[in-house]
């Protein structure tokens, strides 16, 4: 995909980030190619939507983050408002999702806009809630813990007025997940969850989590669920800490929504997108997620890779008794079989 116009998003906390940053900018320079810093945290302003980010921008059709995971989503809640690209450059501890390094950034653009580079689409989240989302008065200045400033509360979707018994859709998109939590420590979340309108428990518990297949292994991970292939699409239900026997995760088909409603006896409950606080629950209130009909265009420089990224990040070792002492497994070079030319195959040799 020729690069026509650039977005960065840049963790200002690390020094190599900057750098980094800084040989973008002299390969757009290079190739009179604009690019706009955005998403950038000003103790004067309030951040902006994704919509609002894009626009500032320009509208740019590749946007490059310089961070971790975390700086990454920032990245992608505005590219996948925009429609745009997202290349992910690690700087940080984990970096899942990024997927080159600062000292290989400048090959990596060079591949990208020389459409040397794949995309690979990924399902996410979007929310309708009972009303629109709202933070507590003082909530903001309890997240400034030496922290940038809190995302806004989303707001409705244009060109979406509320139906009754609909609810409100909300101008917002997860890329990992969205957990509902309780807000005081004395008090438990609980929650009746519903997955196509059918009640399936209600919990008493920390949180209870709505993840992708690409958070499948963020959060959900951590609290006991499965890891899910990021190329399929599929709503992932983890409960966190739940006082009751059945605790264990549902995977639900991408075309059933999951909705949490606060039960009577509950204390407010936080609702975070993708670790970002966009609002808090009283009883009474319900949002539910499901697909969203945007989908994440995720920058690859080479094949699929995720498995072998799942064995790195997390570490995984093998059973001392059951090492495999084999040569790695590679593709023939004989012709694809007609029974497997539908499968996700290795990469020919060589490649």
């Amino acid at each position: 995909m020729p690069v026509n116009r650039l977005g960065l998003v840049v963790h200002q906390a690390r020094p190599l980030a900057v750098a980094a940053a800084a040989a973008v900018r002299a390969w757009c320079a290079d190739r009179d190619i604009p690019c706009t810093e955005i998403d950038v945290w000003r103790s004067d302003a309030p951040r902006r939507s994704g919509q609002e980010e894009a626009a500032a921008a320009g509208h740019p059709d590749l946007i490059v983050t310089f961070g971790g995971d975390g700086t990454f989503l920032r990245g992608a809640r505005i590219a996948a408002k925009n429609g745009a690209a997202v290349l992910g450059v690690n700087v940080g501890r984990v970096g899942f999702l990024t997927e080159t390094t600062s000292d290989e950034i400048v090959r990596a653009l060079d591949a990208v806009h020389e459409s040397r580079a794949t995309i690979e689409e990924r399902m996410m989240l979007t929310l309708r809630a009972s009303r629109p989302l709202e933070m507590p008065v003082g909530m903001d200045a309890l997240l400034r813990y030496g922290r940038g400033p809190a995302l806004p509360p989303p707001k409705a979707r244009p060109g979406t007025p509320p139906e009754v018994g609909w609810g409100v859709a909300l101008d917002v998109i997860a890329v990992n997940d969205v957990v509902f939590e309780k807000l005081a420590r004395d008090r438990q979340a609980s929650l009746a969850v519903y997955i196509t309108g059918q009640l399936l428990a209600a919990y008493s518990a920390d949180a209870v989590i709505v993840a992708t297949p690409t958070g499948s292994t963020a959060y959900s991970f951590a609290a006991g669920g499965p890891v899910v292939s990021p190329f399929m699409d599929a709503v992932i239900f983890t409960p966190v800490a739940a006082h009751m026997a059945f605790d264990r995760t549902v995977v639900a088909s991408a075309d059933e929504a999951i909705a949490v409603r606060v039960l009577p006896n509950s204390g407010q409950v936080a609702v975070s997108i993708d670790g970002q606080l966009r609002g808090v629950l009283d009883p009474g209130d319900w949002v539910a997620a499901y697909k969203a009909p945007e989908r994440l265009r995720l920058l690859r420089l080479g094949p699929d890779d995720f498995y072998r990224r799942l064995r790195q990040r997390f570490r995984l070792a093998d059973a001392p008794a059951s090492a495999d002492q084999a040569p790695p497994f590679v593709r023939p070079s004989a012709p694809v079989p007609a029974d497997l030319a539908h499968l996700r195959l290795p990469p020919p040799p060589g490649k």
